[in-house]
C-alpha cells in the first residue's frame, strides 16, 4: 500500500518533470481519515467571482482566499490516487482533439503553457487536512469536468499554486 506522503511525492516528481518543482515546499497537509461525505465539500451554488486558473496563478498570494474555475486535466492522469486531489487547468486552454485518446492532458500545447495555466487542487477538511477519498467518487468529477473551487492559495518557493479547497462546485 502506498502512503499518502508517497503519493504526494509522486505528484511533486511529476511537477519536476514539468519543470516546476518546489525547493522548500512545506509538504502535503495531513490526511484525514475517509469518513466524510461529498455533501460536505460539494457546493450547491456556484461561488461568485470565479477567476480562471491562469489569473489566480498570476495574482493570488500565499493564504489568499480564492475562487477559481477550470477543467480537471493537465496530464494523462490528473487525479492523485486515494486522496481528494487533482490538477485544474484554465478553461482558456482547449483540450486536444483530432482523435487524441487523452484530450485532457493538453498534449497539443507546450508543457510550459499547460504548467502556467494549471494549479493543484487539494480538498481539505475544516482542520486543513487532505481528505482521504478518491476525488472522482467524492465529488463526482472526471477528466475535463468543469468545476469552480473555493479555498486558500498556497505557494511554494517556486511560486507554484496549490488551492486548499473547502468547496467544489460542478458546472
Amino acid at each position: 500500500m502506498v502512503s499518502p506522503v508517497s503519493r504526494w511525492s509522486a505528484v511533486l516528481l511529476a511537477a519536476v518533470a514539468m519543470g516546476c518543482a518546489a525547493k522548500s515546499d512545506p509538504g502535503p497537509p495531513a490526511v484525514e481519515k475517509p469518513t466524510n461525505t461529498a455533501s460536505e465539500y460539494l457546493l450547491i451554488d456556484e461561488p461568485a467571482g470565479a477567476k480562471g486558473v491562469a489569473e489566480v496563478r498570476r495574482t493570488a498570494k500565499d493564504n489568499d482566499e480564492v475562487v477559481a474555475v477550470g477543467r480537471v486535466g493537465g496530464s494523462a492522469d490528473p487525479f492523485v490516487a486515494g486522496v481528494a486531489a487533482f490538477t485544474l487547468v484554465d478553461v482558456a486552454l482547449k483540450p486536444c482533439e483530432d482523435g487524441c485518446p487523452t484530450p485532457w492532458d493538453y498534449c497539443c500545447d507546450a508543457q510550459e503553457t499547460v504548467a502556467a495555466n494549471s494549479a493543484m487542487v487539494q480538498v481539505v477538511d475544516a482542520g486543513g487536512r487532505l481528505v482521504a477519498s478518491d476525488a472522482k467518487k467524492l465529488l463526482g468529477v472526471k477528466e475535463l469536468s468543469e468545476v469552480v473551487v473555493r479555498g486558500k492559495a498556497r505557494r511554494d518557493s517556486q511560486g507554484n499554486l496549490t488551492i486548499l479547497a473547502s468547496g467544489v462546485y460542478r458546472r
